[in-house]
């Protein structure tokens, strides 16, 4: 009887913890089993180990072989476990000194010549690492140029099962690869992302504008409605370029997601923030995550500390937006699978667009409008009272008139509005620096109520009189007041932020 070990890490969503595997050789007839919960792509590696090992020279047990992953009730997914399962087996066997991997964390994915290919999710999985008492971890030399953004681990690379072994004093036979890719540096893999363009491409629209400012100043939700080729799409595509900066903690909050999703190479790190648009034929898995197993992030999630941006968003199934719900009022989304529930992070400011009827030319006199008075009716009930009532700032975008004289003066640049909004963020985040808010958005209904000055709430109470906001919305509608007023860079809202607030709140600012 032989006994050897390893130690690897999993994810439950963005979750890691650390997995211990015992590899036991018995007598028997030749069996090579996985147990402690794996799911499928991990009970198959079972042949990928088994394979590469023998590669690598090595002669595989003609007995049986079992590997246990503990802790056995936390479910354990995908193939980055297949170095760690060859590690143990083969110090089982006693080619590889079972001391030697006591406290070294092993991850890779193996191909069948032996090969490591590499994972999705090693970012954060080395977050949470750098927090234990782990001396070194192997990784895939694929993946080094991820590896190299998180300071404090010793990171060993390799890129043949064989490469292991020979780290660790044992011989073994490397082959290359028979197609080698090569790898990015850590300044090409990791470039800028592609630039998300400048205001001055958007011709009017001043007050589609002044209000994506304002919700990029205050952390608010955007509605924009008008009539097909009036820029709705150029404007929120453009958002993120106005949006304060990602702090250092918030880009790998959104690096480690990329990383879930296997999208860092694309993405890079990088102070903007992330911009999502799914279609609007997207189910509810694709945007608040799901899947056999374990649920994956969606859109929301991907979206985490950016934008998600819904075109057509009348055109989405009305399941799929009651979905919203939960993750606009936590900021996060709980993925409920038969083998667990995963949490994943779903802060992210929602802009929504919008025509006025399904043909689109249902404004001005209506001429060209084709549409059914039903047909409007339904196409409008899909946006419940519920969801638009999380909405703080509804704007119209109209159709522009004329171009020439208007390129002459383009209006503020992204950059420009970005700086005023850094600044008003900046205000806001000393106001609420006992609160731990970061924007307005944050802040309660009891703080709101006690430092709003009187004569805003007046004003406040005669719109919840006259039924023009509901409870909720009147909440928002001083949210909105203060981000006005910050954006002014006044000391507090007057009534006259409080009449824009309501204005841009009920879609009365044209």
């Amino acid at each position: 009887m032989a006994i050897g070990g390893a130690l690897s890490v999993g994810l439950i969503g963005l979750k890691a913890f650390i997995i211990q595997l015992q590899a036991f050789i018995s007598p028997g007839l030749p069996y090579f089993s996985i147990i402690g919960l794996p799911d499928a792509s991990l009970s198959e590696a079972r042949e990928r180990v088994k394979s590469g090992c023998t590669a690598a020279g090595v002669a595989w047990p003609q007995t049986r072989v079992t590997v246990n992953m503990s802790p056995a009730s936390l479910p354990k997914r995908g193939s980055s476990l297949d170095l760690a399962i060859a590690a143990s087996v083969l110090s089982a066997q006693g080619i590889i000194d079972p001391e030697c991997l006591t406290d070294t964390v092993v991850l890779g994915e193996l191909n069948l010549d032996g090969t490591v290919l590499p994972i999705n999710g090693l970012l954060p999985i080395l977050l949470h690492v750098r927090n234990q008492a782990v001396r070194r971890v192997v990784v895939p030399r694929a993946n080094r140029d991820e590896a190299e953004l998180v300071d404090g681990v010793d990171v060993a690379y390799v890129s043949h099962v064989g490469e292991l072994m020979e780290m660790y004093g044992a011989q073994a036979k490397v082959a290359a690869p028979r197609a080698s890719v090569p790898v990015d540096s850590a300044d090409q893999a990791f470039a800028p992302m592609i630039d998300v363009g400048d205001m001055h491409d958007v011709v009017d629209q001043d007050g589609a504008k002044r209000a994506l400012q304002t919700a990029a100043a205050g952390g608010h939700h955007v509605l924009m409605m008008g009539p097909p080729g009036t820029g709705k799409t150029m404007l929120a595509s453009r958002f993120p370029g106005i949006m304060a900066p990602l702090t250092e903690d918030e880009q790998f909050e959104v690096a480690s997601i990329r990383s879930l999703s296997g999208t860092l190479r694309s993405f890079g790190i990088s102070d903007v923030p992330p911009f999502e648009a799914p279609h609007h034929t997207a189910t509810v898995p694709a945007l608040v995550g799901g899947g056999s197993g374990l649920g994956k992030p969606g859109a929301v999630t991907r979206a985490h500390r950016g934008v998600l941006f819904m075109d057509e968003a009348p055109e989405f199934a009305p399941r799929a937006l009651q979905t919203l719900r939960e993750p606009l009022e936590s900021g996060a989304v709980a993925v409920s699978r038969a083998k667990g529930t995963t949490f994943y992070p779903a802060r992210f400011q929602l802009i929504m667009a919008a025509n006025p009827c399904p043909c689109g030319f249902g404004y001005g006199t209506g001429e060209r409008c084709t549409c059914r008075e039903r047909d409007r009716i339904r196409y409008f009930n899909r946006l419940s009272g519920p969801i638009l009532d999380r909405i703080d700032i509804q704007v119209e975008v109209n159709p522009v008139r004329r171009i020439g004289a208007l390129c002459t003066d383009p209006g503020p640049s992204s950059a420009q509005m970005r700086e005023q909004v850094v600044h008003a963020r900046s205000v806001a985040q000393a106001r609420f620096r006992a609160q731990g808010w970061t924007c307005n958005a944050q802040a309660s209904g009891a703080w709101l109520r006690e430092h709003t000055p009187s004569a805003v709430l007046a004003m406040v109470n005669a719109a919840l009189a006259s039924q023009r906001l509901s409870l909720r919305g009147a909440d928002r509608s001083m949210r909105l007041a203060w981000t006005l007023c910050d954006l002014d860079d006044c000391g507090e809202p007057t009534v006259d932020h409080m009449a824009q607030a309501i204005a841009l709140r009920t879609k009365e600012l044209t």
